[in-house]
């Protein structure tokens, strides 16, 4: 059989009339053809000249190559590093099938299916989920500003892939021992503001406090923000302590908005979260801060391509 030049195969391509289903198993077939050349180079490119990760400095001089990277020593030190040491990438292997990889996260794939797209096995495929996700997700606003709602969400503590329980196993999930919000629920606090930028905290088990509100969203209010909230008292005394303007929304007394003051913003977010995870049937509590972290990259819609998000881990993910 003669072999085809890929200008002939191009040509031929461009003159027949692709089905859609033809295009799209073309599409599927170039997407799955990985070229270990080009994560190595948007590494590179992220990276730059990296400071050395154990004492900062910045004076560093090359030092060969392993594994396609380029390796530095620090001048200070004596350490050798390359561009994802100090990230959560480092010390992962078969970086060939990175980017297709992302594409997963990006379609939010479960660990089995993505693990059977790329090739690796799941156990791989769920450490590569926690390893990517975990790097981009420290790219997050660091200041809400304006109308900033605050707001907390409940979920069912859970110790899935566990081998040692301190407590009774559940059957599928199961049901809290006792009603309303416990030491058996985790909580996922979510502060955003009126230009759709979103700050998540996972502040443990049981109901938030004003200690807590304070660790984690003072840093992150503008000195003239207005934070709105439900009239939950931990609100009102994390306010005053910090002497930030407070509205609250007395939802129990059925007001759900008075004019601009309102939850909305925050509540669709903790909707389309909630209706997201669902799809995983259920995940670790350990975790439970990734997969806040990645439902706000996706819902955020910057990092929209598997480049990109490669390019944030390695630069954001120190």
């Amino acid at each position: 059989m003669p072999v085809l030049a890929f200008d002939d195969i191009l040509a031929a391509l461009a003159a027949v009339s692709l089905r859609t289903d033809e295009l799209s198993r073309l599409r599927d077939w170039l997407a799955s053809i990985a070229d270990p050349g080009e994560c190595l180079a948007l590494i590179a490119q992220a990276a730059g000249t990296p400071p050395c990760p154990r004492c900062q400095c910045a004076r560093v001089h090359r030092c060969g190559h392993a594994s396609g990277l380029q390796r530095f020593r620090c001048c200070r030190c004596g350490r050798s590093y390359n561009a994802l040491s100090g990230t959560p990438l480092a010390r992962l292997r078969l970086k060939e099938k990175w980017l297709p990889y992302l594409q997963c996260v990006l379609e939010s794939h479960s660990v089995r299916k993505a693990a059977l797209a790329v090739g690796v096995d799941r156990t791989t495929s769920f450490r590569w989920r926690h390893r990517f996700v975990k790097g981009v997700m420290h790219e997050r606003p660091r200041q809400l500003s304006a109308l900033v709602e605050a707001d907390e969400t409940y979920l069912l503590e859970s110790q899935k892939g566990s081998r040692q329980l301190d407590r009774a196993p559940r059957r599928r999930g199961g049901v809290a021992r006792r009603r309303g919000i416990s030491r058996e629920h985790e909580c996922l606090l979510v502060a955003r503001d009126r230009g759709g930028q979103t700050a998540d905290f996972h502040t443990g088990r049981g109901p938030v406090t004003a200690t807590q509100l304070e660790g984690c969203l003072r840093p992150v209010l503008a000195a003239d923000a207005l934070l709105i909230s439900d009239s939950a008292a931990a609100y009102k005394v994390f306010a005053r302590r910090c002497g930030i303007t407070h509205e609250a929304v007395n939802l129990k007394a059925g007001i759900r908005a008075r004019g601009a003051i309102h939850l909305q913003n925050v509540n669709g977010w903790h909707s389309r979260f909630k209706n997201w995870l669902r799809r995983f049937h259920g995940v670790a509590s350990r975790y439970l801060v990734n997969y806040s972290g990645w439902q706000r990259l996706l819902d955020d819609k910057r990092l929209t391509t598997p480049a990109l998000m490669l390019c944030t881990a390695v630069r954001f993910g120190k």
